[in-house]
């Protein structure tokens, strides 16, 4: 048997404040974009960037398989109500600096709602309530403040 991961598909309600959260908070890049008006629906696929040189197109321009981890954003264009988004568990990135992840998304207004206390871990969540943890890339920072000492805020 043979199988190969290929993307996380979220349904999101905003797809700029959903972008924003993805692509200004957490630097990933946008790979491709289709808009299907038959469906009334827009598919968004994201990457990181050190993914990025990994990735083949085929001639319509949808991203294949080739091992590289994305997340399809998926916007429909009649309004509809999300909830559960933790349902699935959690998207997973890890970071340079948890740090300097963490403060950049509290600057945006994101809610840390497990802060990297341990220098390791943090779990945020997506305007559209999808549950994102962050992992230090290597070994654990030492301890700082505020997160050392900050508290759980929400579910996570």
């Amino acid at each position: 048997m043979s199988i190969e991961y290929l993307h996380t598909m979220i349904r999101v309600a905003d797809l700029e404040k959903t972008l924003s959260f993805f692509v200004d908070g957490l630097g990933l890049k946008e790979v491709s974009r289709k808009e299907v008006e038959a469906g009334r629906f827009t598919l968004v696929f994201l990457a990181a960037p050190q993914d990025l040189d990994r990735i083949n197109f085929d001639p319509d321009g949808s991203p294949l398989k080739e091992g590289i981890p994305m997340v399809e954003l998926t916007y429909n264009w009649d309004p509809e109500s999300y909830s559960g988004g933790r349902n699935f568990g959690h998207l997973a990135y890890q970071v340079g600096n948890i740090y300097e992840t963490v403060e950049h998304l509290s600057d945006m207004g994101v809610t840390i709602n497990r802060p990297p206390r341990d220098g390791h871990m943090a779990f945020v969540r997506s305007p559209d309530g999808i549950s994102v943890e962050l992992l230090q890339k290597g070994k654990p920072l030492a301890p700082k403040e505020p997160w050392a000492s900050a508290e759980n805020i929400g579910s996570w």
